[in-house]
């Protein structure tokens, strides 16, 4: 008797390792959820729309992109870990909810690469220090003056994206420079625009158009390349500070312990979506670079820039209220 009770929990065992098998032959067999953190029409959003329709129109499968906005993201990459890890919920996380968020908040109820397995980069881009139309003329003049003038330097900020790039830049150029916050980068660029603060380093998408609109000068782009959008300004590397080299991105995320057969599905899937030329140039249009490291290589980058920017934290000495 033991022996048939033996047998019949090894063919029980046997039967489920099947089912299992079958369901991830058989993914997708309902909607996949794309989950933004952000609200409908920002960058996040046209990006997870801009790649998922071609994602449905190669592959037939269905998908539904949702906006859970909120603590800068937080809230939907909080909602993603905690989600079934089958492969039908996917997080398009950007670099400020997932390795900043992980690096400055120790009561983070997630973590960028343990609670999650990254996918796909979907892009990235720089950000782009820029000054009010008469301000300095170069990064020399600005680190220069600030260095004169300590007491009146001063920078906006709107997040810690922001803020730790910022604080980076004043670390490796000795240049002082006091932190003043506002609602929306929107804000901090007018800020600068009015002359109200002398600096501020900012993604593209709002600020090149105030650049080339010649309401604000930019100084330089962060990292070793300068950008297409404003090739006449260099970039870090160029005036001689090549550590000043962030560069935020945005991604599919999949809850950790998702089937491997699964997470293959869907980067190959994705990384198809991602290479289409119209979707290549659909990311260009929006000032980023399209594409990126996947898997392994993209946790790699994930857990490189959570290092960075919680150096740069522990540098500075800044403390961001959870």
């Amino acid at each position: 008797m033991a022996r048939i009770g033996r047998l019949m929990v090894a063919i029980a065992a046997m039967c489920a390792l099947a089912s299992v098998a079958q369901a991830q032959s058989d993914f997708p067999s309902k909607p996949i959820h794309f989950i933004v953190g952000f609200g409908a029409g920002g960058g996040n959003d046209l990006f997870a729309r801009l790649v998922t329709q071609k994602l449905q129109q190669n592959t037939g499968w269905t998908v539904v992109v949702e906006n859970k906005p909120g603590a800068g993201g937080r809230i939907s990459s909080q909602f993603v870990a905690s989600a079934a890890p089958d492969g039908y919920i996917v997080l398009v996380g950007a670099t400020g909810q997932m390795a900043i968020a992980t690096a400055i908040y120790p009561k983070l109820g997630y973590h960028a690469t343990k609670s999650f397995i990254p996918l796909n980069m979907i892009a990235s881009f720089p950000l782009i220090l820029v000054v009010p139309a008469d301000g300095p003329k170069s990064m020399k003049d600005l680190v220069e003056w600030g260095k004169a003038h300590p007491e009146k330097s001063n920078y906006a900020t709107s997040s810690p994206a922001f803020t730790i790039p910022t604080e980076l830049f004043k670390l490796k150029t000795g240049m002082p420079a006091v932190q003043v916050p506002y609602k929306s980068s929107n804000e901090s660029n007018l800020s600068v625009v009015a002359g109200q603060t002398t600096f501020t380093i900012s993604d593209g998408p709002p600020v090149i158009p105030l650049v080339t609109g010649g309401k604000a000068r930019a100084l330089a782009v962060t990292g070793s390349t300068r950008s297409p959008e404003l090739p006449d300004v260099p970039s870090m590397a160029e005036v001689g500070f090549p550590d000043v080299n962030t560069h935020l991105w945005s991604g599919f995320f999949v809850p950790a312990g998702t089937p491997q057969p699964i997470v293959k599905k869907l980067m190959e899937e994705l990384g198809k979506a991602l290479a289409d030329a119209g979707v290549q140039a659909g990311l260009k249009k929006m000032a980023v670079k399209p594409g990126g490291p996947s898997g392994d290589d993209f946790k790699k980058l994930i857990d490189a820039d959570i290092k960075t920017f919680a150096d740069v934290v522990a540098a500075a000495k800044l403390e961001f209220p959870q």
